[in-house]
């Protein structure tokens, strides 16, 4: 007889806010439902995407740049979120999922107090106003991707409401940025945590079996040295 006991609890995907200078989790957000699908998106930083200048070629790169790298690819994420207050009828939800997209939501917004304190340095004569930096924000998709993130996107459709007009079912579309080591300063955490994700990659990779050149039709290394 099967034991409902023995199946593990799936993993759940989920945001959480870091204190870039201490490194402890200041908010822990959980995808009520894992996505279904994950939209990726990677486009290698070539020092040759200017084009070819030599015979048949359409621009003016270096042709000694063709093969080189300015730094990571810069890699994008798209999925949708589901959340549903009718699905944990044992929690009360007086205020529907408003907590729950507001949480979301200030990911993407500066708080009153920040605004206030930009407020008071503009009546004060400051010339110039850093613009507000927001906290650390790690996207978690099991323990082999953990990636520091900057959300770019937050579509929210809003399908169900309860009698005072709360939310209390909603699709999200999150649209995250991958920020690497190009876009933090030195020594930032998130360049840190951007390093171990890189790292994941290459053990994963070096996992790998590698095929054959068989198995592509070619009949040996010769054919690849420009002499077959």
């Amino acid at each position: 007889m099967t034991r409902y006991a023995d199946i593990p609890k799936p993993i759940r995907s989920g945001l959480v806010v870091v204190d870039p200078d201490r490194g402890t989790p200041q908010r822990v957000i959980v995808l009520q439902f894992n996505p279904d699908t994950l939209e990726r998106s990677i486009a290698p930083q070539s020092a040759g995407d200017s084009g070819d200048s030599g015979a048949g070629g359409n621009g003016g790169g270096d042709r000694n740049e063709a093969l080189r790298l300015k730094g990571p690819a810069e890699e994008t994420w798209k999925f949708t979120a589901e959340i549903d207050a009718t699905d944990q009828l044992e929690i009360a939800a007086p205020d529907g999922i408003h907590p729950q997209l507001a949480t979301l939501e200030m990911l993407v917004q500066p708080t009153t107090a920040q605004l206030r304190a930009a407020s008071r340095l503009a009546q004060n004569g400051t010339i110039e106003i850093s613009p507000i930096e927001m906290p650390l924000t790690l996207f978690t998709w099991g323990s082999k991707r953990v990636m520091p993130v900057r959300l770019t996107e937050l579509s929210v459709n809003e399908s169900a409401f309860d009698v005072n007009l709360n939310p209390i079912r909603a699709s999200l579309g999150i649209g995250m940025k991958i920020l690497t080591v190009s876009d933090l300063p030195a020594g930032h955490r998130g360049a840190d945590l951007y390093m171990a994700h890189l790292a994941q990659k290459e053990r994963l990779a070096a996992a790998a079996r590698g095929g054959s050149l068989g198995a592509l039709g070619l009949p040996g290394a010769d054919v690849l040295s420009g002499r077959g």
